[in-house]
């Protein structure tokens, strides 16, 4: 990683950062406030207050610094290894798709979830869960790309993170999505939830702090590799 990554690097780690505070609030706080077990009282929610209105803001910012990051990491992973840096890229940016596609559902519940049935409301909430959760498989696979690049930056802890976050990420959803009946799968994501928040929060923190500052050997070589 040369000095001409450096801005790249900052940009990924503020965005990350961003990222992180968006999606504690409008996922962490407001979906839990707003969305609850009866899809009346849920209705009753959203129209009762702004706070489902202020939680879509956060995920539109998530949306935004989705884009931002899936530059940023391109930038700074190209000169390691031009090609993971393209298919981390391109993992990223379908995963935001999937994303951009679940919040959409949202913004039509903020819109007319007075004129909704019980049924419908329900079907959106559904289509946001289910849409963003195949997403994070796509997700997943995108840290665990970026954990290869980086342990070919000799970043080996930084790596391991993101690999075991990236693995984490897959294996949760792709049990939620494809072995819905799998009873286990609530203890696995609670086991696995600490590594799936370190290993990209620990990577930007990285990359705010330190990442373009030094100049290791480059290792372009192995793009062969992944032919």
């Amino acid at each position: 990683m040369t000095n001409s990554t450096r801005k790249p690097s900052i940009i990924a780690g503020l965005s990350l950062l961003i990222m992180t505070f968006a999606a504690f609030y409008s996922f962490g706080f407001v979906h839990s406030q707003v969305v609850v077990v009866n899809p009346i009282q849920t209705i009753k929610n959203i129209q009762a207050s702004s706070l489902f209105q202020t939680g879509l803001l956060g995920w539109f910012i998530i949306i935004l610094t989705d884009i931002i990051v899936t530059w940023a990491f391109y930038k700074v992973l190209k000169p390691i290894n031009s090609k993971l840096a393209t298919l981390s890229a391109l993992l990223r940016g379908v995963y935001t798709l999937f994303l951009s596609f679940a919040v959409y559902h949202l913004v039509v519940l903020a819109m007319t979830a007075g004129s909704l049935s019980v049924p419908q409301v329900t079907q959106h909430l559904d289509a946001f869960d289910s849409l963003w959760s195949l997403g994070l498989i796509l997700f997943g696979g995108h840290l665990f790309v970026v954990g290869l690049a980086v342990n070919q930056n000799r970043q080996r802890i930084l790596a391991f993170l993101l690999v075991l976050a990236g693995f984490s990420y897959t294996l949760v959803h792709l049990l939620k999505n494809f072995f819905p009946l799998f009873t286990a799968t609530q203890s696995i994501e609670s086991i696995l939830m600490l590594p799936m928040m370190v290993g990209e929060l620990g990577y930007g923190l990285w990359l705010l702090f330190k990442g373009g500052k030094t100049n290791p050997p480059a290792f372009n070589a192995p793009d062969s590799a992944v032919s």
